[in-house]
């Protein structure tokens, strides 16, 4: 199962502690001791991994480590290593500590979400001409410590929705590499999977049925991760006994959870059309147009169909990059 959202506890470093000492040198007797090093920040970063939060379900703090000591000889101590929380691309980290939050979009990117503490200065850093032999330093300063939620909504150029066992793991595979697990039976997928067409991110999104907004089976899980996929493709099966109605309740449930949804731009697929008649798809067809002009059928089995709509992701692909 995807582990799409958690909450840890992440800790910086602390500073090293500055060290008070003094020359060995004969009839010398001057301040040596070095400023201790700085403690490790703690740093999100964006990577591909789509499962990179899975750690988390036993991981629950993240650590940095400490800076080291001042040394002798006004020697700086180490810093510390920063702390690296990996995060998929489309993580959102909330600082329930601050109420901030950031975004990760792009692989490789880092956010520093906890800083380390700064080390501690040294006797040799206080000596002046009235004071040649101070003995005063001080202790590094301990890190940020902060509570982290990890929530992740997927980044996909075209999302596939509609009832469980409609096509779209099918489709995915066909298209992609995804190797989405098919079978016929309700709630086949069990979490998103993704696959890249091109220089497109498709996203099977399952789990949307009747009440996924109010909670019911896994699509209040799931459907945040609509929320940022640029182009819907609603698959209707053709083997439906009311595929116009599949299609409202799947709208409604969209619209429940988030307005914005229903003003994104949709593609109604009519899968499985290997099921009926021609005349039957071209009769499902135009009832559906009324709801939606942009409509396309599909059968795995025709290659015509899957043509065309590798010819309507080509577009898309095409107007993402102008």
């Amino acid at each position: 199962m995807l582990v799409d959202d958690v909450t840890i506890e992440v800790s910086a470093g602390k500073g090293g502690d500055g060290m008070s000492t003094f020359s060995k040198v004969v009839m010398t007797n001057g301040p040596t001791g070095g400023d201790g090093g700085r403690g490790g920040d703690i740093i999100v970063k964006g990577v591909a991994d789509l499962g990179a939060l899975r750690q988390f379900k036993t991981k629950k703090i993240v650590r940095a480590k400490n800076g080291q000591g001042g040394g002798q000889n006004t020697k700086t101590g180490a810093d510390g290593k920063n702390g690296v929380v990996l995060v998929p691309v489309g993580t959102i980290v909330h600082n329930l500590t601050t109420d901030k939050k950031y975004e990760i979009t792009k692989i490789g990117e880092e956010i520093m979400i906890a800083k380390g503490g700064n080390g501690g200065f040294g006797n040799y850093h206080y000596r002046s001409s009235r004071n040649t032999s101070p003995e005063r330093s001080n202790p590094g300063e301990p890190g940020e410590k902060i509570s982290v939620r990890l929530e992740l909504k997927l980044i996909a150029d075209v999302g596939f929705i509609g009832y469980p066992n409609v096509g779209k793991s099918s489709l995915l595979n066909e298209l992609t590499n995804a190797s989405s697990r098919v079978a016929n039976y309700q709630f086949t997928t069990l979490e998103p999977h993704l696959g890249v067409y091109y220089e497109l991110i498709l996203a099977d999104i399952p789990g949307i049925i009747e009440g996924a907004s109010s909670g019911k089976g896994l699509g209040h899980k799931f459907l945040r991760h609509i929320e940022r996929t640029k182009v819907l493709f609603h698959f209707v099966s053709a083997d439906s006994e009311n595929p116009l109605e599949d299609y409202k309740i799947i709208r409604a449930e969209l619209g429940e959870f988030n307005l914005k949804l229903l003003k994104k731009p949709e593609w109604i697929i009519v899968s499985k059309s290997d099921e009926r008649t021609p005349k039957e798809i071209e009769k499902i067809v135009n009832i559906l147009k009324k709801e939606n002009k942009q409509i396309e059928a599909l059968s795995l089995l025709d290659d015509d169909s899957i043509v065309r709509i590798k010819k309507l992701l080509n577009k898309i692909k095409d107007n993402k990059s102008e």
